[in-house]
């Protein structure tokens, strides 16, 4: 019996062109032995439809070519099933994709596909929105909303986003409640952390782990412009917890309130929430590919 395998493949996500990548998934995977299907998605949230749909024919193994937005959307129809994922990582940031130790060479990832083995990895939940890689509020979910109107990706424009937008952005105060206390703190950013990294490399929760059960917290207090470039610096070095500026925690559900509703983000994505925001963790409930 064929192994049937779908691929969704998100066209605008990252920088390059996707146009090769079904003859080289047809040239990796031989199709007497698989049964593929390759579908280019048109919209934003069309991903967790076609993949609900391929699902209830048969199709277990479901892969996204695209960024950690693309991941999102795929993963969030198989959670809690025994459907697996795959990542071809083609995005601006590829966090968790990063984060696994998934190749960022195309050709290499899809043999990850072919050969790697599954693991079963938590995920988070910010309300009624699943995510895999990070959630959270603040400058963080500001910029990726800014990002999301930009016409042009990639990770220059990205960083350009966030040198323009730093010198007009304000903390706001959030009252934060988690492991039996609560905090009010006048916050850049808040991350609540399933993979250690935004993208990038860029790693928010150094320490954080996809299986743990639990979620790591990181609370940036403002800061002046001239340590930007230290704290810019740890989170490439795999430090930034160490900051006086970062506070971090673990737990598995947090509440978090503020005055007025706004802007969050999960795997980058932004999108408007209230004031109120609840935050968890389910364990295990995930099977992704890994090398």
């Amino acid at each position: 019996m064929k192994v049937k395998i779908l691929f969704v493949i998100n066209p605008v996500s990252g920088k390059k062109s996707k146009d090769f990548v079904p003859a080289l998934i047809k040239q990796i995977f031989y199709e007497e032995h698989y049964d593929l299907k390759i579908i280019y998605t048109l919209f934003s949230g069309e991903a967790t439809h076609i993949v609900k749909q391929y699902f209830n024919k048969g199709y277990k193994k479901v892969v996204a070519v695209g960024g950690d937005g693309t991941v999102n959307e795929v993963a969030s129809a198989i959670t809690e099933t025994d459907a697996v994922l795959g990542i071809v990582p083609t995005g601006s940031g590829n966090g968790l994709a990063r984060h696994l130790k998934i190749p960022m060479n195309i050709k290499k990832s899809l043999g990850i596909i072919k050969k790697g083995h599954p693991i079963k990895m938590d995920f988070g939940m910010i309300n009624d929105r699943k995510f895999f890689c990070t959630t959270g509020v603040g400058f963080d979910a500001h910029i990726g909303y800014i990002f999301s109107k930009a016409n042009d990706r990639g990770f220059a424009n990205y960083l350009k986003a966030t040198l323009s937008e730093f010198r007009r952005y304000h903390p706001e105060r959030y009252e934060i409640s988690m492991n039996g206390t609560t905090y009010i703190r006048d916050a850049f950013l808040i991350t609540f952390a399933n993979a250690s990294q935004y993208g990038n490399n860029a790693h928010i929760a150094p320490k954080a782990k996809i299986n743990d059960g639990k979620l790591d917290v990181s609370i940036m207090k403002d800061f002046p412009i001239v340590s930007a470039p230290n704290l810019g610096t740890r989170l490439f070095i795999k430090n930034i917890d160490k900051s006086h500026y970062v506070e971090t925690f673990q737990c598995k559900k947090i509440v978090v309130k503020r005055k007025k509703p706004g802007v969050v983000h999960f795997d980058g994505e932004p999108l408007e929430m209230g004031e109120i925001l609840n935050i968890k963790v389910v364990p295990t409930g995930l099977n992704v590919i890994v090398p």
